[in-house]
């Protein structure tokens, strides 16, 4: 079977200078590069998906601004499958689980940006429609975060998540791992 590599809003608000910037976005796009680079080579199927805010009020992600275009060094190329969509859940109210059933599509690497949010979230339905999944945990990002006056650190949000995926919805693995796996 072969996967497919499922690039989630490596987009620049979250670089720096950017409206969400997340903690490490460079190096995990640094990393997320050489998965795309390796799925190009073998000629594997890549998706690229694109946030675009849909909320009253929203700050980030916006409509018609340069923040939702994507990372240069993660554009798509011509030809590359480009779905948008409006919440953190990449399946939701998209065309990415037709789009992967169209190609007998079963199993998904996934990386990018924000660990927390679209990454969790994305991986959950994932599995909830009975993809195996691997997460690239090198290739992926968040943001410091405060719950109930405690401020907590990117890496700490992170590795909770991951933690939280690995215990039943994913391999979660390096991009090294992940290309000697496949």
């Amino acid at each position: 079977m072969k996967p497919a590599l499922v690039l989630v809003d490596i987009q620049k608000d979250y670089f720096p200078n950017g409206r969400m910037e997340v903690v490490g976005a460079v190096e995990a796009t640094q990393v997320a590069q050489r998965l795309l680079i390796f799925f190009r080579e073998k000629n594997l199927p890549i998706v690229h998906i694109q946030h675009i805010a849909a909320r009253a009020g929203a700050t980030f992600l916006v409509p018609n601004t340069e923040g939702i275009n994507f990372h240069g060094s993660v554009a798509p190329f011509s030809g590359e499958p480009v779905i948008k969509k409006n919440f953190p859940n990449s399946f939701r109210d998209t065309a990415l689980q037709e789009h992967l059933a169209s190609r007998g599509i079963k199993e998904l690497v996934i990386c990018g940006m924000m660990s927390h949010m679209c990454i969790d979230t994305t991986v959950r339905a994932a599995f909830d429609k009975g993809y195996q999944c691997m997460v690239a945990h090198d290739a992926c990002a968040t943001r410091n975060l405060v719950f109930n006056g405690i401020d907590i650190p990117a890496a700490h949000v992170h590795g909770a998540y991951m933690a939280a995926l690995a215990a039943v919805f994913a391999k979660v693995l390096s991009a090294e791992e992940i290309i000697t796996t496949l």
